[in-house]
Formats: C-alpha cells, structure tokens, sequence
C-alpha cells in the first residue's frame, strides 16, 4: 500500500490519498476524506485495465457535490420519513436534505467528514467518532471501516462500531460503477445493457418520496425481478408505479436468506457483455438498495472530463431497509451500549468465461 496528498480542506486539514494493489492487475484507491472510494482499476476479457469507478481526480468536487460517489455513509444509509424517529420513549429530529426526508446520514452525513487512516496488515482501517447530537442522533458512536483488496479480486469492507446509547446505525458503500471501465476523456455511455442479477423475491416498495409504504411486495410478474440475469434497461422505462416513484430502479431488495442468519452470501450478480468484466456482491446484510443512476444529468464533470450522463452509473449498496427506525417490522437497526455492529461486504471482480 502507497499514499500520496490528495488536496487540502478548507480548514488545513490535508487529506490523503491510499492505493491498494494485489499484483493480478487490480487496483484501488481511496482516500480519507469520506472514506471515499476514488479509482477501482480492474482487467477486462482481454487484460486491458479499466477504471470502473464514477468519482473525481481532484478533492475540490467531492467537497461541493453531493451525489455520494464512493463514499462511505453514516449514520444512517438511505432514508427516515421526515427525519423522524421514536426511540425508547423520547422523539428525536433529524436534518431534512431530501425533500422532507432525512438522506444518508444528513449534511453532513460521514462522507463529508475527515476519518483517521491507518495502515493495518494489508487493510486501509478508517475511524470516526460521530459526537451525541451530531446530525440529531443520540449517543458517541465510534465508527471503524477496513478496507482491503484480495488476490481474487475483491474489495472487503468490513464495518464495526459501538455506541454509549442506544442509535439508529446502518452504514454502507455508495460506489457508482460502470463495468466498461472507459478512457479518459471519454464516455463510458450508460449501463443500461449491464446484466444484473439479484437473489431476492421481494422488494421494498415506495411512495412518491422513496419511503416504504411498510409491506414487502414480492418480484414476481414485475420490473423487479432480477432471479435470472436481464439487462438493466430492459424493462426499466415500462409503465409501473414503482418505477415512476423512483424514476427508475432505485430500492431496496429483500435478500433470499434464512431467517437471522449472518452468513456472507451473494447477492448481486453483474457483467458488461462488451468488455467481459464482472461484479458479484456478497454481503451479510438483509438488503441491498440498487439504484441505476437516475439522477446524474451530465452537470458532473468526473475523472478526465467525463461528464456523468443520465443512468451513466449504477450503485448496489449493502444496508438495512430504508426508514427501519419506523417501521417495527423491518429487521432492527438500532445499536445499544454493550452491543457491537459488524458487518462485512465483499466487491468480487472477475471477466465472463
């Protein structure tokens, strides 16, 4: 593992950037600002590298825009109606940046914010401590993230954290991807003809601010049945409610898997037919939020000038359901003092037989 400056923050902070490489042609970089994946170079078919990340090469875009490109998201990934939540009797008020919805973790949420690196064995460990009352939360929650890179290509981001009251915690890893890896200057066109896979047969269904409407409705005979691979835009413009209310795929899937069980499983299988490569995602969460980029409009300016068009970018992010301090059935995300929070993500990257 290499490091090298990555800018300044407005306070003088500096920030610093991390490179990871396993030797089999795969590379990572990430920096301490956010916990922010910046590059993901992967081989395609032919062993030509690829940069498969959305993001920038310069710390100052990160600082303005808010799209979450890369960025580790705390404390709570996606939304909570309102802002609001009852915990233990008291009513707590979260910061609205969502319309009237409270958005991963708030502004700023931990993308936004400095963690401590260090270096430990072959893994990039990040720290924050997330102050009581910071974003309206409850209780000191000490936050730690690792990431590493395997020789069989995959990224392992391993989350843990304590709190001393009890809190809402559901954190996870807001990547953008795009399988054909594109040049610099160039565009890598949308991911609509990515093939995707996700093992569940229920989703999340949402009303018109992307909160649960409470039931879990399952797949079958809908857009959101991805049991066997379809390409991504296959059906992603039909005339379904859903797919109005989050303008495209942008929910969270219930994974298939017994109940209470923690085993790291697969859950999202995707390739990119042109260049070969492959991403598979295997977590120990209940869910994972696949969003396909429906809110980039080419006002971002990325990596070599690329401009970040519509559905240029798609994100599987590992969590919890949406809005689960709301929702008593969903599975429990509130943290207590004594208790810890662990979980563990892997990114597998490989190129089609």
């Amino acid at each position: 593992m290499t490091q090298a400056p990555f800018g300044t923050l407005p306070d003088g902070r500096p920030v610093t950037q991390y490179t990871l490489a396993n030797g089999r042609g795969m590379v990572v970089k990430v920096i301490d600002f956010g916990g922010i994946i910046t590059e993901i170079h992967v081989p395609d078919r032919h062993g030509v590298g690829g940069d498969v990340a959305l993001g920038f090469d310069t710390l100052e875009p990160y600082l303005k825009e808010s799209p979450y490109l890369g960025a580790l998201i705390g404390r709570y990934g996606n939304r909570i109606a309102k802002g609001r939540f009852t915990l233990d009797g008291k009513d707590y008020q979260l910061p609205v940046n969502n319309g009237e919805n409270h958005l991963h973790g708030g502004d700023p949420g931990f993308d936004k914010v400095l963690w401590t690196a260090a270096v430990e064995g072959e893994g990039l460990a990040l720290r924050y401590r997330s102050v009581d009352g910071e974003q309206g939360y409850p209780g000191n929650l000490d936050a730690t993230v690792v990431y590493s890179l395997t020789d069989d290509n995959e990224i392992v981001v391993r989350f843990h954290a304590v709190t001393d009251q009890p809190t809402p915690v559901n954190l996870t890893q807001h990547s953008y991807f795009n399988l054909r890896g594109a040049p610099a200057g160039e565009s890598g066109g949308d991911i609509l003809q990515h093939v995707i896979s996700i093992d569940a047969d229920r989703f999340v269904p949402i009303d018109a601010g992307s909160i649960p409407l409470g039931d879990l409705a399952p797949v079958t005979g809908t857009p959101f049945d991805f049991r066997r691979p379809r390409p991504i835009g296959e059906r992603i413009e039909q005339p379904d409610k859903q797919l109005r209310h989050g303008t495209g795929y942008d929910h969270n899937w219930v994974l298939n898997r017994p109940e209470g069980s923690r085993d790291l499983r697969r859950a999202v299988h995707v390739c990119e037919p042109e260049s070969g490569r492959v991403l598979e995602l295997f977590t120990q969460e209940p869910g994972v939020q696949f969003y396909s980029g429906n809110f980039l409009d080419g006002s971002l300016t990325g990596k070599g000038g690329r401009a970040y068009a519509f559905r240029s970018g798609f994100c599987i992010e590992p969590q919890h359901f949406p809005d689960s301090p709301n929702q008593p059935a969903y599975p429990d995300t509130i943290l207590r003092p004594g208790e810890v929070y662990e979980t563990e993500s892997r990114f597998r990257f490989s190129v089609m037989d």
